[in-house]
């Protein structure tokens, strides 16, 4: 007489995770076209609920959950930055300013979060929403000109402003967008072309910092299962990228249709609803 197979237990989860991956990835897809960035921060606490369930030891779920968020990202970013780049709206001479200070920072963040405790990197992701809503909502609002030339910035300046924006995503498993957008606009670039650059950076963060991960010097302590290099657990970054590739061309065209304005306060919703997923979490 046949009974419920012994793997249905073990599937049901399994399941599941991969269904939660298939919807944070596809969310994260369409926020990378729509705002220049690829929703690492909800890509991240996705995978902090699926990865147990598909044998990342508990220890190690936090770092791995990070470093194949930036996996994913690769992808996602790579989607949003060439349907950008179609519409030429990406500031290229503003790009290589940023570029060596993203690339640096990238490894250099990559390393320090596999140094830290996954309590530590918690506090650091929810500190880091809370600075940026707070920012936003202290920014003041500057009149412009509608007759003023656009700006292209290429100040030295930009360069440890990507070493540090670089530093930070790789710590909190981001492309830097929540960083990058805001600072383009201060100096002067429209919202929609500060977003399609920054899909670009990201992309430049996100292959820095995903080398670094998988050329780490300081392997797990808990041997990782099959699929996994360095702390990247490539099948989870796989499912993600499927579904977020799909999306991210989308986003774009609707970024390129919509207000300076509404782009900005689709962006700050955006941060409160993950400051707020971040905090609360266990």
């Amino acid at each position: 007489m046949l009974g419920p197979s012994s793997d249905d237990p073990v599937r049901a989860p399994v399941l599941m995770s991969i269904a939660v991956l298939l919807a944070a990835g596809a969310a994260a897809g369409f926020l990378s076209g729509l705002l220049g960035i690829a929703g690492g921060l909800l890509v991240v606490a996705a995978l902090t609920l699926a990865l147990p369930a598909l044998g990342i030891p508990a220890s190690q779920v936090m770092r791995v959950s990070v470093a194949t968020a930036m996996a994913a990202n690769v992808l996602t970013l790579l989607s949003s930055a060439t349907a950008h780049i179609r519409r030429r709206g990406v500031l290229w001479p503003t790009w290589r300013w940023l570029a060596a200070g993203l690339v640096i920072g990238g490894f250099a963040g990559a390393h320090i979060t596999q140094l830290l405790s996954a309590q530590a990197l918690r506090w650091v992701i929810a500190a880091f929403c809370a600075f940026m809503i707070w920012e936003m909502l202290r920014g003041k609002k500057q009149a412009q000109d509608p007759n003023r030339p656009e700006r292209v910035p290429r100040t030295p300046w930009l360069l440890p402003a990507g070493t540090g924006i670089g530093a930070l995503s790789a710590v909190v498993g981001i492309g830097g967008g929540s960083m990058t957008v805001p600072l383009l606009v201060s100096l002067g670039v429209k919202p929609v072309k500060a977003v399609s650059t920054s899909a670009v950076c990201g992309l430049t963060i996100a292959v820095s910092t995903v080398l670094s991960y998988a050329l780490t010097v300081h392997a797990p302590r808990q041997a990782l299962p099959w699929g996994a290099v360095g702390y990247l657990y490539l099948p989870a970054a796989a499912v993600i990228a499927v579904a977020s590739m799909s999306l991210a061309p989308v986003g774009a065209r609707l970024a390129h249709g919509i207000s300076g304005v509404a782009l900005a306060r689709i962006f700050a919703v955006f941060l409160l609803l993950v400051g707020v997923l971040i905090a609360a979490g266990k």
